[in-house]
């Protein structure tokens, strides 16, 4: 069972700043961004993805979001329902990191 207890950490002032801003248009806590950040973290060094790559990836992901924008609330509501089902991002992600193996191959 998850654990709901929290520690303290020591952070440098630029990157609490650094994640106040990311946080405040996605309406996340200060806490929160950085668990956020912590957790894309985490996928990049699982999938073996470079920082760039991961970038990229995420990067060409919100472009092609962009490109087939929603035109209601409601559509915007199915379609973040539909790509959560789907695993659409991480998808993604795994497609990146095989097209990057057989670079290397």
């Amino acid at each position: 069972m998850p654990s709901n207890a929290f520690s303290s950490v020591k952070l440098p002032d630029s990157l609490v700043d650094k994640a106040r801003e990311a946080a405040q248009p996605m309406r996340r806590s200060v806490a929160s961004q950085i668990e956020y950040w912590a957790t894309l973290g985490q996928v990049v060094e699982h999938t073996g993805l470079s920082v760039q790559e991961a970038r990229t990836a995420i990067e060409d992901y919100e472009r092609a979001v962009k490109a087939r924008a929603p035109q209601t609330v409601d559509e915007l509501t199915a379609r973040l329902l539909a790509s959560q089902s789907r695993g659409s991002l991480a998808q993604r992600v795994r497609d990146v990191v095989e097209d990057n193996r057989s670079r290397v191959d």
